[in-house]
């Protein structure tokens, strides 16, 4: 299993906020459906503040960027619910352009002590 952390900021608005995790406590089954389809075992998002970190697990092997495009392609709710959580989010501080959820680069792991170690997502940003 592979872990992918990603992150995104909620637009600075209140209401987006509230809006943002009304819509998470009821998800459209069809979204729920693609996700597992796309090969995404688990996926977790956790808010702070207006900073949103997702957490996704996949099967060794799956490319992540290519899960989610097919997921967005797969249903027209899908696409519809993608583009509506989208348009209450704006890319991170240190965001590479073009990248949306941006990837988190990982400084500690209790199981692998040596991850610090700057790997190729690190070199794109020094």
């Amino acid at each position: 299993m592979t872990r992918h952390v990603r992150a995104v900021d909620l637009k600075d608005d209140p209401g987006i906020v509230e809006s943002y995790k009304a819509h998470h406590r009821r998800v459209w089954p069809e979204v729920l459906r693609s996700l597992r389809r796309s090969g995404i075992a688990d996926l977790r998002i956790y808010l702070l503040e207006r900073r949103l970190v997702m957490v996704v697990d996949m099967a060794d092997g799956l490319d992540f960027t290519r899960a989610f495009a097919q997921h967005v392609a797969s249903h027209p709710r899908v696409a519809e619910w993608e583009a509506l959580m989208k348009s209450m989010q704006q890319p991170a501080p240190g965001s590479a352009a073009g990248e949306w959820w941006a990837v988190m680069q990982p400084v500690f792991d209790l199981g692998d002590p040596g991850i610090a170690q700057p790997g190729p997502e690190s070199a794109r940003r020094a």
